[in-house]
Protein backbone atom coordinates (compact mmCIF):
# COMPACT_ATOMS: atom_id res chain seq x y z
CA UNK A 1 0.00 0.00 0.00
CA UNK A 2 2.85 2.37 0.73
CA UNK A 3 4.39 1.75 -2.69
CA UNK A 4 1.12 2.44 -4.50
CA UNK A 5 0.57 5.56 -2.40
CA UNK A 6 4.03 6.87 -3.30
CA UNK A 7 3.39 6.31 -7.00
CA UNK A 8 -0.03 8.01 -6.76
CA UNK A 9 1.65 10.99 -5.08
CA UNK A 10 4.22 11.24 -7.89
CA UNK A 11 7.13 9.99 -5.75
CA UNK A 12 7.95 6.88 -7.74
CA UNK A 13 11.62 7.56 -7.01
CA UNK A 14 10.93 6.48 -3.39
CA UNK A 15 9.90 3.06 -4.64
CA UNK A 16 12.73 2.69 -7.18
CA UNK A 17 15.47 5.10 -6.06
CA UNK A 18 18.19 3.49 -8.21
CA UNK A 19 16.31 4.26 -11.43
CA UNK A 20 16.47 8.06 -11.05
CA UNK A 21 19.35 10.51 -10.88
CA UNK A 22 19.88 13.95 -9.41
CA UNK A 23 19.47 15.42 -12.90
CA UNK A 24 16.06 13.72 -13.34
CA UNK A 25 14.68 13.04 -9.83
CA UNK A 26 11.05 12.92 -11.01
CA UNK A 27 9.35 11.00 -13.84
CA UNK A 28 8.91 12.86 -17.11
CA UNK A 29 5.63 11.19 -18.09
CA UNK A 30 2.09 11.71 -16.90
CA UNK A 31 1.06 9.81 -13.79
CA UNK A 32 -1.11 7.31 -15.66
CA UNK A 33 -1.98 5.31 -12.54
CA UNK A 34 -3.31 8.37 -10.71
CA UNK A 35 -5.33 9.52 -13.74
CA UNK A 36 -6.87 6.07 -14.26
CA UNK A 37 -7.62 5.64 -10.56
CA UNK A 38 -9.38 8.97 -10.29
CA UNK A 39 -11.47 8.38 -13.40
CA UNK A 40 -12.44 4.90 -12.28
CA UNK A 41 -13.36 6.16 -8.80
CA UNK A 42 -15.55 8.93 -10.25
CA UNK A 43 -17.42 6.33 -12.33
CA UNK A 44 -17.96 4.08 -9.29
CA UNK A 45 -18.81 6.81 -6.78
CA UNK A 46 -22.49 7.59 -7.63
CA UNK A 47 -24.73 6.27 -4.87
CA UNK A 48 -27.46 3.68 -5.39
CA UNK A 49 -31.13 4.10 -4.54
CA UNK A 50 -32.23 3.39 -0.96
CA UNK A 51 -35.82 2.14 -0.60
CA UNK A 52 -37.61 0.39 2.24
CA UNK A 53 -40.32 -2.06 1.20
CA UNK A 54 -43.39 -2.95 3.22
CA UNK A 55 -44.27 -6.55 4.00
CA UNK A 56 -47.81 -5.85 2.80
CA UNK A 57 -47.73 -3.53 -0.20
CA UNK A 58 -51.54 -3.60 -0.47
CA UNK A 59 -52.00 -1.88 2.88
CA UNK A 60 -51.84 1.91 2.66
CA UNK A 61 -50.61 2.17 6.25
CA UNK A 62 -47.75 -0.27 5.57
CA UNK A 63 -46.76 1.59 2.42
CA UNK A 64 -46.81 4.90 4.28
CA UNK A 65 -44.59 3.46 7.03
CA UNK A 66 -42.18 2.08 4.42
CA UNK A 67 -42.06 5.47 2.72
CA UNK A 68 -41.23 7.09 6.08
CA UNK A 69 -38.35 4.67 6.65
CA UNK A 70 -37.13 5.36 3.11
CA UNK A 71 -36.90 9.05 3.87
CA UNK A 72 -35.13 8.31 7.16
CA UNK A 73 -32.58 6.10 5.37
CA UNK A 74 -31.92 8.80 2.78
CA UNK A 75 -31.51 11.28 5.63
CA UNK A 76 -28.75 9.09 7.07
CA UNK A 77 -27.02 9.16 3.69
CA UNK A 78 -27.37 12.92 3.24
CA UNK A 79 -26.46 13.77 6.84
CA UNK A 80 -23.28 11.70 6.55
CA UNK A 81 -22.20 13.37 3.26
CA UNK A 82 -21.87 9.86 1.91
CA UNK A 83 -21.83 10.97 -1.71
CA UNK A 84 -18.77 13.15 -1.16
CA UNK A 85 -17.10 10.43 0.88
CA UNK A 86 -17.64 7.85 -1.85
CA UNK A 87 -15.37 9.65 -4.31
CA UNK A 88 -12.49 9.05 -1.93
CA UNK A 89 -13.74 5.67 -0.69
CA UNK A 90 -14.04 4.32 -4.25
CA UNK A 91 -10.50 5.54 -4.90
CA UNK A 92 -9.28 3.71 -1.78
CA UNK A 93 -11.10 0.56 -2.90
CA UNK A 94 -9.36 0.55 -6.29
CA UNK A 95 -5.96 1.56 -4.94
CA UNK A 96 -5.76 -0.67 -1.86
CA UNK A 97 -8.37 -3.34 -2.58
CA UNK A 98 -10.39 -2.61 0.58
CA UNK A 99 -13.50 -0.64 1.43
CA UNK A 100 -14.27 0.00 5.11
CA UNK A 101 -17.31 1.83 6.46
CA UNK A 102 -18.33 2.43 10.05
CA UNK A 103 -21.31 3.94 11.90
CA UNK A 104 -20.52 6.50 14.58
CA UNK A 105 -22.80 8.29 17.04
CA UNK A 106 -23.19 12.06 16.78
CA UNK A 107 -24.46 13.02 20.24
CA UNK A 108 -24.70 16.71 19.36
CA UNK A 109 -27.35 16.10 16.67
CA UNK A 110 -28.54 12.80 18.20
CA UNK A 111 -28.12 10.96 14.89
CA UNK A 112 -25.97 8.10 13.63
CA UNK A 113 -23.41 8.94 10.96
CA UNK A 114 -21.64 6.80 8.38
CA UNK A 115 -17.92 7.36 7.94
CA UNK A 116 -15.64 5.72 5.40
CA UNK A 117 -12.22 4.73 6.75
CA UNK A 118 -8.88 4.90 4.97
CA UNK A 119 -7.65 1.29 4.50
CA UNK A 120 -4.05 2.46 4.77
CA UNK A 121 -3.16 1.68 8.38
CA UNK A 122 -6.52 0.03 9.14
CA UNK A 123 -6.63 -3.62 10.16
CA UNK A 124 -10.07 -5.31 10.16
CA UNK A 125 -10.59 -8.69 11.78
CA UNK A 126 -13.16 -10.92 10.09
CA UNK A 127 -14.64 -14.28 10.91
CA UNK A 128 -14.97 -17.07 8.37
CA UNK A 129 -18.35 -15.72 7.22
CA UNK A 130 -16.93 -12.30 6.41
CA UNK A 131 -18.50 -10.60 9.42
CA UNK A 132 -16.48 -7.91 11.17
CA UNK A 133 -15.18 -8.82 14.62
CA UNK A 134 -13.06 -5.75 15.25
CA UNK A 135 -11.44 -2.83 13.43
CA UNK A 136 -8.17 -1.18 14.45
CA UNK A 137 -7.04 2.03 12.78
CA UNK A 138 -3.57 3.45 13.33
CA UNK A 139 -3.33 7.21 12.78
CA UNK A 140 0.06 8.89 12.67
CA UNK A 141 -0.02 12.52 13.78
CA UNK A 142 2.23 15.00 15.51
CA UNK A 143 2.16 15.27 19.27
CA UNK A 144 1.26 18.96 19.40
CA UNK A 145 -1.87 18.50 17.29
CA UNK A 146 -2.93 15.52 19.36
CA UNK A 147 -2.32 17.39 22.60
CA UNK A 148 -4.47 20.26 21.32
CA UNK A 149 -7.30 17.84 20.56
CA UNK A 150 -7.06 16.24 24.02
CA UNK A 151 -5.96 19.07 26.36
CA UNK A 152 -6.78 17.03 29.48
CA UNK A 153 -3.81 14.79 28.59
CA UNK A 154 -1.50 17.60 27.49
CA UNK A 155 1.28 16.86 29.97
CA UNK A 156 1.21 13.13 29.29
CA UNK A 157 1.36 13.55 25.50
CA UNK A 158 4.04 16.25 25.55
CA UNK A 159 6.02 15.08 28.61
CA UNK A 160 9.64 16.25 28.67
CA UNK A 161 11.01 12.79 29.32
CA UNK A 162 8.85 11.17 26.65
CA UNK A 163 8.72 13.66 23.81
CA UNK A 164 11.74 13.51 21.50
CA UNK A 165 12.41 16.54 19.31
CA UNK A 166 13.82 14.37 16.55
CA UNK A 167 10.57 12.43 16.24
CA UNK A 168 7.51 14.71 16.60
CA UNK A 169 5.12 12.11 15.20
CA UNK A 170 3.32 9.59 17.36
CA UNK A 171 0.75 6.90 16.65
CA UNK A 172 -2.82 6.99 17.87
CA UNK A 173 -4.88 3.78 17.71
CA UNK A 174 -8.66 3.58 17.34
CA UNK A 175 -10.08 0.19 18.25
CA UNK A 176 -13.71 -0.88 17.80
CA UNK A 177 -15.51 -4.14 18.55
CA UNK A 178 -18.87 -5.30 19.88
CA UNK A 179 -18.00 -4.21 23.43
CA UNK A 180 -16.28 -0.84 23.21
CA UNK A 181 -14.71 2.01 21.25
CA UNK A 182 -11.19 2.61 22.49
CA UNK A 183 -8.73 5.40 21.69
CA UNK A 184 -5.18 5.11 23.05
CA UNK A 185 -1.52 6.02 22.38
CA UNK A 186 0.96 3.10 22.37
CA UNK A 187 4.01 5.40 22.66
CA UNK A 188 2.71 6.84 25.94
CA UNK A 189 2.45 3.55 27.82
CA UNK A 190 -0.89 2.78 26.17
CA UNK A 191 -2.44 6.00 27.43
CA UNK A 192 -6.22 5.66 27.03
CA UNK A 193 -7.73 8.88 25.69
CA UNK A 194 -11.31 7.68 25.39
CA UNK A 195 -13.29 4.55 26.12
CA UNK A 196 -16.99 4.30 25.16
CA UNK A 197 -19.11 1.19 25.64
CA UNK A 198 -20.87 -0.20 22.57
CA UNK A 199 -24.60 -0.03 23.35
CA UNK A 200 -25.64 -2.19 20.39
CA UNK A 201 -23.48 -5.11 21.44
CA UNK A 202 -22.41 -5.73 17.83
CA UNK A 203 -19.78 -4.41 15.49
CA UNK A 204 -20.91 -1.28 13.66
CA UNK A 205 -18.40 -1.62 10.82
CA UNK A 206 -18.63 -3.23 7.39
CA UNK A 207 -15.75 -4.34 5.18
CA UNK A 208 -15.69 -5.22 1.48
CA UNK A 209 -12.65 -6.63 -0.28
CA UNK A 210 -11.72 -6.65 -3.92
CA UNK A 211 -11.83 -10.19 -5.26
CA UNK A 212 -8.55 -12.09 -5.20
CA UNK A 213 -7.40 -15.68 -5.48
CA UNK A 214 -5.62 -15.97 -2.14
CA UNK A 215 -7.80 -13.68 -0.03
CA UNK A 216 -5.11 -11.02 0.16
CA UNK A 217 -6.25 -7.43 -0.38
CA UNK A 218 -4.68 -6.17 -3.60
CA UNK A 219 -5.39 -2.97 -5.46
CA UNK A 220 -5.97 -2.69 -9.14
CA UNK A 221 -2.62 -1.07 -9.85
CA UNK A 222 -0.27 -3.27 -7.83
CA UNK A 223 0.99 -5.11 -10.90
CA UNK A 224 1.56 -2.10 -13.15
CA UNK A 225 3.91 -0.09 -10.96
CA UNK A 226 6.92 -1.51 -12.75
CA UNK A 227 5.36 -0.71 -16.15
CA UNK A 228 4.85 2.88 -15.06
CA UNK A 229 8.48 2.92 -13.95
CA UNK A 230 9.59 1.60 -17.35
CA UNK A 231 7.65 4.37 -19.12
CA UNK A 232 9.22 6.96 -16.85
CA UNK A 233 12.71 5.50 -17.39
CA UNK A 234 12.16 5.31 -21.13
CA UNK A 235 11.13 8.96 -21.23
CA UNK A 236 14.36 9.93 -19.45
CA UNK A 237 16.42 7.98 -21.98
CA UNK A 238 14.60 9.65 -24.88
CA UNK A 239 15.27 13.08 -23.39
CA UNK A 240 18.94 12.22 -22.93
CA UNK A 241 19.14 10.95 -26.51
CA UNK A 242 17.59 14.19 -27.79
CA UNK A 243 20.07 16.25 -25.77
CA UNK A 244 23.01 14.26 -27.07
CA UNK A 245 21.87 14.62 -30.67
CA UNK A 246 21.54 18.39 -30.21
CA UNK A 247 24.84 18.68 -28.37
CA UNK A 248 26.71 16.29 -30.68
CA UNK A 249 30.22 17.40 -31.80
CA UNK A 250 30.61 19.35 -35.04
CA UNK A 251 32.62 17.71 -37.84
CA UNK A 252 34.50 20.17 -40.09
CA UNK A 253 36.86 19.71 -43.05
CA UNK A 254 40.59 20.17 -42.54
CA UNK A 255 40.73 23.50 -44.38
CA UNK A 256 38.62 25.24 -41.74
CA UNK A 257 40.96 27.32 -39.59
CA UNK A 258 38.42 28.94 -37.24
CA UNK A 259 35.28 27.44 -35.67
CA UNK A 260 32.55 30.05 -35.32
CA UNK A 261 29.65 29.32 -32.95
CA UNK A 262 26.33 31.04 -32.40
CA UNK A 263 23.66 32.44 -34.71
CA UNK A 264 24.68 34.04 -38.03
CA UNK A 265 28.23 32.69 -37.64
CA UNK A 266 30.33 32.22 -40.80
CA UNK A 267 32.87 29.48 -41.49
CA UNK A 268 34.90 29.50 -44.73
CA UNK A 269 35.66 26.16 -46.30
CA UNK A 270 36.25 24.69 -49.74
CA UNK A 271 34.04 21.79 -48.68
CA UNK A 272 31.01 23.44 -46.89
CA UNK A 273 28.84 20.31 -47.17
CA UNK A 274 31.28 18.59 -44.87
CA UNK A 275 30.41 20.91 -41.98
CA UNK A 276 27.83 19.12 -39.87
CA UNK A 277 27.09 17.63 -36.45
CA UNK A 278 27.92 14.01 -35.87
CA UNK A 279 24.57 12.19 -36.20
CA UNK A 280 23.32 10.09 -33.31
CA UNK A 281 21.62 7.02 -34.71
CA UNK A 282 18.52 5.89 -32.78
CA UNK A 283 16.96 2.57 -33.68
CA UNK A 284 13.31 2.96 -34.81
CA UNK A 285 12.25 0.35 -32.29
CA UNK A 286 12.87 2.84 -29.49
CA UNK A 287 9.72 4.81 -30.31
CA UNK A 288 7.75 1.65 -30.97
CA UNK A 289 8.61 0.32 -27.52
CA UNK A 290 7.15 3.44 -25.92
CA UNK A 291 3.75 2.64 -27.46
CA UNK A 292 4.06 -0.98 -26.37
CA UNK A 293 4.61 0.08 -22.75
CA UNK A 294 1.55 2.33 -22.85
CA UNK A 295 -0.62 -0.50 -24.16
CA UNK A 296 0.70 -2.83 -21.47
CA UNK A 297 -0.06 -0.23 -18.84
CA UNK A 298 -3.65 0.15 -20.06
CA UNK A 299 -4.10 -3.60 -20.22
CA UNK A 300 -2.80 -4.16 -16.69
CA UNK A 301 -4.86 -1.30 -15.26
CA UNK A 302 -7.98 -2.35 -17.21
CA UNK A 303 -8.34 1.22 -18.42
CA UNK A 304 -9.69 1.42 -21.99
CA UNK A 305 -8.25 3.88 -24.45
CA UNK A 306 -11.71 5.29 -25.16
CA UNK A 307 -11.81 6.86 -21.68
CA UNK A 308 -9.12 9.34 -22.70
CA UNK A 309 -10.89 10.18 -25.97
CA UNK A 310 -8.58 8.18 -28.25
CA UNK A 311 -11.24 6.53 -30.42
CA UNK A 312 -10.88 5.76 -34.08
CA UNK A 313 -13.66 7.43 -36.10
CA UNK A 314 -14.54 4.14 -37.76
CA UNK A 315 -15.76 2.66 -34.49
CA UNK A 316 -17.76 5.60 -33.19
CA UNK A 317 -20.95 3.60 -33.00
CA UNK A 318 -22.93 2.26 -30.08
CA UNK A 319 -21.60 -1.25 -30.58
CA UNK A 320 -18.02 -0.09 -31.09
CA UNK A 321 -17.89 2.10 -28.00
CA UNK A 322 -19.60 -0.61 -25.95
CA UNK A 323 -16.95 -3.12 -27.07
CA UNK A 324 -14.15 -0.71 -26.16
CA UNK A 325 -15.59 -0.07 -22.69
CA UNK A 326 -16.78 -3.59 -21.92
CA UNK A 327 -14.01 -4.25 -19.39
CA UNK A 328 -14.54 -0.86 -17.79
CA UNK A 329 -18.26 -1.51 -17.30
CA UNK A 330 -17.76 -4.96 -15.77
CA UNK A 331 -15.33 -3.80 -13.10
CA UNK A 332 -17.64 -0.95 -12.14
CA UNK A 333 -20.55 -3.36 -11.81
CA UNK A 334 -18.45 -5.75 -9.70
CA UNK A 335 -17.36 -2.96 -7.36
CA UNK A 336 -20.87 -1.55 -7.00
CA UNK A 337 -22.17 -4.99 -6.05
CA UNK A 338 -19.70 -4.93 -3.15
CA UNK A 339 -20.70 -1.38 -2.20
CA UNK A 340 -24.40 -2.31 -2.21
CA UNK A 341 -23.82 -5.01 0.42
CA UNK A 342 -21.78 -2.62 2.57
CA UNK A 343 -24.42 0.12 2.36
CA UNK A 344 -27.15 -2.35 3.26
CA UNK A 345 -25.30 -3.35 6.43
CA UNK A 346 -24.43 0.24 7.38
CA UNK A 347 -27.99 1.57 6.92
CA UNK A 348 -29.33 -1.37 8.93
CA UNK A 349 -26.94 -0.49 11.76
CA UNK A 350 -28.08 3.15 11.54
CA UNK A 351 -31.72 2.09 11.95
CA UNK A 352 -30.90 -0.09 14.94
CA UNK A 353 -28.71 2.53 16.60
CA UNK A 354 -31.28 5.26 16.01
CA UNK A 355 -34.02 3.17 17.63
CA UNK A 356 -32.03 1.83 20.59
CA UNK A 357 -29.92 4.91 21.42
CA UNK A 358 -32.11 7.83 20.33
CA UNK A 359 -35.46 6.00 20.37
CA UNK A 360 -37.55 8.40 22.44
CA UNK A 361 -36.24 11.66 20.94
CA UNK A 362 -38.64 13.36 18.46
CA UNK A 363 -36.75 14.45 15.36
CA UNK A 364 -37.42 16.70 12.42
CA UNK A 365 -35.57 16.00 9.18
CA UNK A 366 -35.55 17.89 5.92
CA UNK A 367 -34.92 16.51 2.51
CA UNK A 368 -35.89 16.64 -1.13
CA UNK A 369 -37.81 14.21 -3.30
CA UNK A 370 -37.28 14.80 -7.02
CA UNK A 371 -36.49 18.46 -6.35
CA UNK A 372 -39.46 18.97 -4.01
CA UNK A 373 -38.44 19.78 -0.41
CA UNK A 374 -40.22 18.12 2.47
CA UNK A 375 -40.16 18.16 6.27
CA UNK A 376 -40.69 14.91 8.18
CA UNK A 377 -41.24 14.55 11.91
CA UNK A 378 -40.61 11.12 13.37
CA UNK A 379 -39.74 9.28 16.56
CA UNK A 380 -37.35 6.34 16.03
CA UNK A 381 -39.03 3.99 18.50
CA UNK A 382 -42.43 4.57 16.89
CA UNK A 383 -41.56 4.78 13.19
CA UNK A 384 -38.79 2.16 12.94
CA UNK A 385 -40.26 -0.57 15.17
CA UNK A 386 -37.51 -3.10 14.57
CA UNK A 387 -37.67 -2.81 10.76
CA UNK A 388 -34.00 -2.43 9.90
CA UNK A 389 -34.03 -3.72 6.34
CA UNK A 390 -33.34 -1.52 3.33
CA UNK A 391 -33.23 -2.29 -0.37
CA UNK A 392 -30.01 -0.95 -1.91
CA UNK A 393 -30.07 -1.13 -5.69
CA UNK A 394 -27.58 0.07 -8.23
CA UNK A 395 -29.81 -1.54 -10.82
CA UNK A 396 -29.06 -3.81 -13.72
CA UNK A 397 -27.65 -0.80 -15.54
CA UNK A 398 -24.77 -0.25 -13.14
CA UNK A 399 -21.61 0.61 -15.00
CA UNK A 400 -23.53 2.05 -17.94
CA UNK A 401 -23.89 5.75 -18.60
CA UNK A 402 -27.35 7.19 -17.77
CA UNK A 403 -28.37 7.65 -21.41
CA UNK A 404 -27.87 4.01 -22.34
CA UNK A 405 -29.43 2.84 -19.07
CA UNK A 406 -32.64 4.82 -19.60
CA UNK A 407 -32.96 3.63 -23.21
CA UNK A 408 -32.54 0.01 -22.16
CA UNK A 409 -35.17 0.38 -19.42
CA UNK A 410 -37.65 1.99 -21.82
CA UNK A 411 -37.16 -0.82 -24.33
CA UNK A 412 -37.80 -3.44 -21.65
CA UNK A 413 -40.89 -1.56 -20.48
CA UNK A 414 -42.28 -1.19 -24.04
CA UNK A 415 -42.03 -4.95 -24.54
CA UNK A 416 -43.79 -5.43 -21.16
CA UNK A 417 -40.89 -7.40 -19.72
CA UNK A 418 -40.92 -5.32 -16.54
CA UNK A 419 -43.39 -3.13 -14.67
CA UNK A 420 -43.39 0.63 -14.20
CA UNK A 421 -42.46 0.16 -10.54
CA UNK A 422 -39.38 -1.82 -11.58
CA UNK A 423 -38.34 0.88 -14.06
CA UNK A 424 -38.70 3.57 -11.39
CA UNK A 425 -36.55 1.62 -8.96
CA UNK A 426 -33.87 0.87 -11.55
CA UNK A 427 -33.68 4.28 -13.17
CA UNK A 428 -30.24 5.86 -12.53
CA UNK A 429 -31.40 8.93 -10.59
CA UNK A 430 -32.65 9.94 -7.16
CA UNK A 431 -36.34 9.00 -7.18
CA UNK A 432 -38.97 8.40 -4.51
CA UNK A 433 -40.85 5.48 -6.05
CA UNK A 434 -44.02 5.71 -3.93
CA UNK A 435 -44.41 9.45 -4.24
CA UNK A 436 -43.66 9.43 -7.96
CA UNK A 437 -46.37 6.82 -8.52
CA UNK A 438 -48.86 9.06 -6.71
CA UNK A 439 -47.83 12.02 -8.85
CA UNK A 440 -48.32 10.06 -12.06
CA UNK A 441 -51.80 8.96 -10.93
CA UNK A 442 -52.75 12.56 -10.11
CA UNK A 443 -51.52 13.76 -13.51
CA UNK A 444 -53.51 11.10 -15.34
CA UNK A 445 -56.69 11.93 -13.42
CA UNK A 446 -56.23 15.63 -14.11
CA UNK A 447 -55.75 14.90 -17.79
CA UNK A 448 -58.99 12.88 -17.76
CA UNK A 449 -60.86 15.80 -16.14
CA UNK A 450 -59.42 18.23 -18.68
CA UNK A 451 -60.49 16.02 -21.58
CA UNK A 452 -63.97 15.58 -20.07
CA UNK A 453 -64.46 19.36 -19.79
CA UNK A 454 -63.29 19.82 -23.38
CA UNK A 455 -65.75 17.20 -24.63
CA UNK A 456 -68.49 18.83 -22.55
CA UNK A 457 -67.87 22.10 -24.41
CA UNK A 458 -68.33 20.32 -27.75
CA UNK A 459 -72.05 19.92 -26.94
CA UNK A 460 -72.69 23.68 -27.30
CA UNK A 461 -73.12 23.72 -31.13
CA UNK A 462 -75.48 20.74 -31.00
CA UNK A 463 -77.70 22.40 -28.37
CA UNK A 464 -77.75 25.70 -30.25
CA UNK A 465 -78.74 23.92 -33.49
CA UNK A 466 -81.66 22.28 -31.69
CA UNK A 467 -82.84 25.60 -30.31
CA UNK A 468 -81.94 24.79 -26.71
CA UNK A 469 -80.26 27.10 -24.23
CA UNK A 470 -76.46 26.33 -23.85
CA UNK A 471 -75.93 29.01 -21.21
CA UNK A 472 -75.56 26.45 -18.39
CA UNK A 473 -72.64 24.75 -20.16
CA UNK A 474 -71.00 28.09 -20.94
CA UNK A 475 -71.38 29.23 -17.34
CA UNK A 476 -69.77 26.08 -15.93
CA UNK A 477 -66.81 26.17 -18.32
CA UNK A 478 -66.31 29.88 -17.62
CA UNK A 479 -66.32 29.10 -13.90
CA UNK A 480 -63.55 26.52 -14.41
CA UNK A 481 -61.44 29.03 -16.37
CA UNK A 482 -61.91 31.74 -13.73
CA UNK A 483 -60.92 29.33 -10.97
CA UNK A 484 -57.72 28.41 -12.80
CA UNK A 485 -56.92 32.09 -13.31
CA UNK A 486 -57.17 32.55 -9.55
CA UNK A 487 -54.62 29.79 -8.98
CA UNK A 488 -57.04 27.14 -7.81
CA UNK A 489 -56.39 23.49 -8.60
CA UNK A 490 -58.12 21.93 -11.59
CA UNK A 491 -60.02 19.33 -9.56
CA UNK A 492 -61.39 21.85 -7.06
CA UNK A 493 -62.64 24.24 -9.76
CA UNK A 494 -64.34 21.45 -11.71
CA UNK A 495 -65.95 20.08 -8.56
CA UNK A 496 -67.29 23.52 -7.66
CA UNK A 497 -68.57 24.28 -11.18
CA UNK A 498 -70.32 20.96 -11.75
CA UNK A 499 -71.84 20.48 -8.30
CA UNK A 500 -75.64 20.36 -8.85
CA UNK A 501 -77.76 22.91 -7.07
CA UNK A 502 -79.73 21.54 -4.11
CA UNK A 503 -83.41 20.71 -4.87
CA UNK A 504 -85.80 22.61 -2.57
CA UNK A 505 -87.84 20.40 -0.23
CA UNK A 506 -91.62 20.58 -1.05
CA UNK A 507 -93.86 21.94 1.68
CA UNK A 508 -96.89 19.84 2.82
CA UNK A 509 -100.30 21.54 2.88
CA UNK A 510 -101.99 21.96 6.26
CA UNK A 511 -104.01 18.96 7.36
CA UNK A 512 -107.15 18.60 9.34
CA UNK A 513 -106.89 17.49 12.95
CA UNK A 514 -106.53 13.73 13.32
CA UNK A 515 -105.28 13.11 9.77
CA UNK A 516 -101.62 12.81 10.87
CA UNK A 517 -102.40 9.39 12.36
CA UNK A 518 -103.56 8.11 8.99
CA UNK A 519 -100.38 9.19 7.15
CA UNK A 520 -97.69 6.57 6.51
CA UNK A 521 -94.68 6.62 8.82
CA UNK A 522 -91.69 8.72 7.71
CA UNK A 523 -89.13 6.74 5.80
CA UNK A 524 -91.59 3.99 4.79
CA UNK A 525 -91.32 3.41 1.07
CA UNK A 526 -94.48 3.03 -1.01
CA UNK A 527 -95.53 -0.47 -1.96
CA UNK A 528 -93.83 -1.80 -5.07
CA UNK A 529 -95.81 -2.06 -8.29
CA UNK A 530 -96.06 -5.86 -7.98
CA UNK A 531 -98.03 -5.46 -4.73
CA UNK A 532 -100.44 -2.80 -6.05
CA UNK A 533 -103.85 -3.66 -7.48
CA UNK A 534 -103.82 -4.49 -11.20
CA UNK A 535 -106.00 -1.50 -12.01
CA UNK A 536 -103.50 0.89 -10.44
CA UNK A 537 -100.58 -0.82 -12.26
CA UNK A 538 -102.31 -0.21 -15.59
CA UNK A 539 -103.25 3.34 -14.68
CA UNK A 540 -106.98 2.53 -14.53
CA UNK A 541 -109.42 3.65 -11.86
CA UNK A 542 -109.91 1.16 -9.02
CA UNK A 543 -112.94 -1.03 -9.08
CA UNK A 544 -115.99 -0.44 -6.92
CA UNK A 545 -115.39 -1.32 -3.33
CA UNK A 546 -111.68 -0.62 -3.71
CA UNK A 547 -111.83 3.18 -3.82
CA UNK A 548 -109.46 4.85 -1.32
CA UNK A 549 -110.86 7.03 1.35
CA UNK A 550 -110.34 10.77 1.52
CA UNK A 551 -107.33 10.45 3.86
CA UNK A 552 -105.38 8.36 1.36
CA UNK A 553 -106.18 10.80 -1.42
CA UNK A 554 -104.93 13.76 0.61
CA UNK A 555 -101.79 11.89 1.59
CA UNK A 556 -100.86 11.38 -2.05
CA UNK A 557 -100.98 15.08 -2.84
CA UNK A 558 -97.48 16.63 -3.34
CA UNK A 559 -96.20 20.08 -4.20
CA UNK A 560 -95.00 19.01 -7.66
CA UNK A 561 -96.89 20.55 -10.60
Amino acid sequence: MRDVLSVRQGDISKVYPAMFSEEYPKPLVANFIDVAARDLAEAMAPLPSFNCSATNMVSDAARKAADTRTRIANFYVTNSDLQLQMYTAADWYNTYGLGIGMVEMDYEDNNPRIRMLNPFGTYPELDRYGRVISVMQVLVTDAETLAAQYPEYYDLILGKNQYALSSPYISMVKYHDKDQDLLYIPERKNLVLSRTPNVLGKSMASVVMRSSLDGEARGQFDDVLSVQLARARFAVLQIQAAEKSIQAPIAIPQDVQELALGPDSIMRSANPQGIRRVPLELPPGVFTESGVLERELRLGARYPESRSGNIDASVVTGRGVQALQAGFDTQIKAAQAQFARMFQELISVCFEADEKIFGGIPKTIKGSDDGTPYVLKYTPSRDIKGEYGVDVRYGIMSGMDPNRAIIALLQMRSDKLVSRDYVRREIPMDLNVTQEEQRVDIEEMRDSLRVAVAQYAQAIPALAAQGQDPSEIITRIASVIQGRQKGQSLESTIEKAFTPEPVPTPEMPPMAPGMEQQLPAAGVAPAPASQQPPQEQAGQAPAAGQRPDIAQLLAGITGAA
